[in-house]
């Protein structure tokens, strides 16, 4: 899908970064919207839905990194460049992984795949992101997920330098998104919170709903939600639920019918990438 991403982290560690964080989230697949009940997304004054564009918005924010990208390499420094390595033959991380590559080059940050077999060992796999850690012209890095069932993802993404992980899954910029600091924060949250922002979405007082609970998507985007718009890293001031797959259905109806917003990061195995703002009041 063509997401949004804009987030500060660490920038005095690693400015070069900077293009890399907010283009992250623009090579996700599928479409994404959210719906408002309302003309406007700052007013309910109607029981129709309005549908947020977030193709329209990601096309106005791949211009934004690549006036970026252009500045920063005229200051004299390196373009930026992505490594993504590719284990196994699954079809949808190849689409994903296409798409990054190709979001990437539109907006001028240099990439490469480096592709490796499903039965590669879990020791390789980390010694192979060792290296690219150390690499000085490897400025973001990330390890396509979901992983051969021999190889434990956790241990994988904490490998990465928490500096160069853009998908934000390591745990120190797990734990400082938890904080209320500055972090590389996962893709498809940093792309919700970006439309609710850029479309003028109040989320101050508000009851919002998170279906979906894993730690990508739903555990981020409720974070970014409920926390404190004054702190380091501002949050939504948004009253949060969460709501999943042992949820009670008459339980979620109730929860839905009392939020302002819903959004829904659950669906079916191939879909669960997607994030989709469903009901904004």
């Amino acid at each position: 899908m063509a997401a949004l991403s804009a987030v500060a982290s660490y920038s005095a560690l690693r400015p070069g970064l900077a293009p890399l964080r907010r283009w992250r989230a623009l090579s996700c697949p599928g479409p994404l919207a959210a719906y408002s009940t309302s003309s406007s997304p700052r007013r309910a004054a109607s029981d129709e839905a309005t549908i947020i564009s977030g193709t329209k918005l990601a096309q106005q924010v791949l211009k934004e990194v690549q006036r970026d990208v252009e500045l920063w390499i005229s200051f004299g420094n390196k373009r930026p460049h992505l490594t993504v390595i590719l284990v196994g033959d699954n079809p949808a991380s190849h689409i994903y992984v296409r798409n990054k590559i190709k979001a990437a080059t539109a907006v001028g940050i240099s990439s490469e795949i480096i592709l490796r077999p499903k039965d590669i060992s879990q020791e390789e796999l980390l010694d192979m992101t060792v290296k690219l850690n150390k690499n000085s012209r490897v400025s973001g890095l990330l390890v396509q997920l979901p992983l051969p069932d021999h190889i434990e993802e956790r241990a994988v993404c904490n490998a990465i330098a928490p500096e160069k992980d853009v998908d934000g899954f390591h745990i120190m910029n797990i734990g400082r998104l938890c904080l209320d600091q500055p972090s590389i924060i996962p893709a498809t949250a940093a792309a919700v919170w970006e439309i609710i922002k850029r479309t003028g979405i109040q989320t101050f007082g508000k009851n919002v709903v998170v279906a979906g609970r894993s730690k990508n998507v739903g555990m981020p985007i409720s974070m970014l939600l409920h926390t404190d718009g004054e702190h380091e890293r501002p949050g939504g001031d948004a009253t949060v639920t969460i709501a999943h797959r042992y949820t009670p259905k008459e339980q979620l109806k109730i929860h839905t019918q009392l939020a302002d917003i819903v959004i829904v990061a659950a669906g079916q195995e191939q879909e669960t990438a997607q994030l989709v703002p469903c009901r904004i009041t």
